[in-house]
């Protein structure tokens, strides 16, 4: 197993894709310690680890509270004795779909200051225990607007730019104590909660949302949880030792460029001119 004999603690496990990398880093045989500010979620989600013969762990945490946080990660190091994988998936609150020149500041600025504030807790208060071990874990997680301009994405654009500098300078200076820092970068899943929960209520109209989506990337496709999930279980190993200080581009393309104005399968295709 990749990730056996390690102690990982997943922030927001609760969520959709929080849950997918707890699973799948449990199969890997992590032992996991779900946070999460609805105690119910981590805790049903620790019970499905635990029916399929994993090992976890379910507390209520508030990734935005330094003292929750701090005082949760004491709980891990006396249970455990070490905390060799730390992992923030918690979700940030977004206005989105509005142009730039007409959102409301606050609405703007808002998601950019939640998603450091999170980030820079865990990720430093985690870092501060694997600075004494001489190893460790940190994974963040932003998406494709963190990496090139994307129409209508509010905060959430320079969220995730904002992260995957800290990403980098984090890993700058860890690095001397054998703790790796890397950054997740993902497309958007469409069986991820929140895509279903608007699918369901907007049938219609997101139909046109993912074809576009789809079509903006290399492969045609987006990204699954269990491929987001799948990243980060291999990160987290040993066998990605020497990777840190950089993001992971998981978008199916989307980061490199908009490609839109390729065609998917089944289109035609002009060549010399001639479809």
């Amino acid at each position: 197993m990749m990730l056996q004999n390690k102690n990982a603690i997943i922030y927001g496990a609760g969520g959709s894709l929080g849950s997918e990398v707890a699973k799948a880093m449990a199969r890997q045989g992590a032992r996991v310690f779900l946070a999460g500010r609805n105690l119910s979620s981590v805790q049903r989600i620790a019970g499905e680890i635990l029916d399929s013969g994993g090992k976890a762990e379910a507390d209520e945490v508030d990734a935005l509270n330094e003292q929750a946080v701090s005082h949760h990660l004491e709980k891990v190091v006396q249970t455990a004795g070490t905390i060799d994988i730390s992992y923030n998936a918690i979700g940030i609150p977004v206005k989105q779909n509005i142009p730039l020149v007409d959102m409301v500041t606050e609405d703007f600025v808002h998601p950019v200051t939640l998603t450091l504030l999170t980030q820079f807790l865990t990720a430093t208060s985690a870092a501060r225990v694997m600075m004494k071990q001489g190893a460790g874990v940190i994974l963040t997680l932003t998406a494709t607007p963190g990496g090139i301009g994307y129409p209508y994405t509010g905060g959430f654009a320079p969220a995730c730019a904002a992260l995957e500098n800290f990403t980098g300078n984090l890993a700058s200076e860890l690095g001397i104590y054998n703790i790796r820092v890397v950054n997740i970068r993902s497309g958007g899943s469409p069986d991820s909660r929140i895509f279903k929960e608007a699918i369901a209520l907007y049938p219609e109209a997101m139909g046109p949302v993912l074809q576009k989506m789809k079509e903006d990337t290399m492969l045609k496709k987006l990204p699954m949880m269990a491929d987001i999930a799948n990243a980060a279980v291999f990160l987290a190993s040993d066998m990605a030792d020497k990777i840190t200080g950089g993001t992971i581009d998981v978008t199916c393309g989307t980061t490199a460029a908009l490609n839109y104005r390729v065609p998917g399968l089944g289109d035609s295709v002009l060549v010399n001119g001639k479809k």
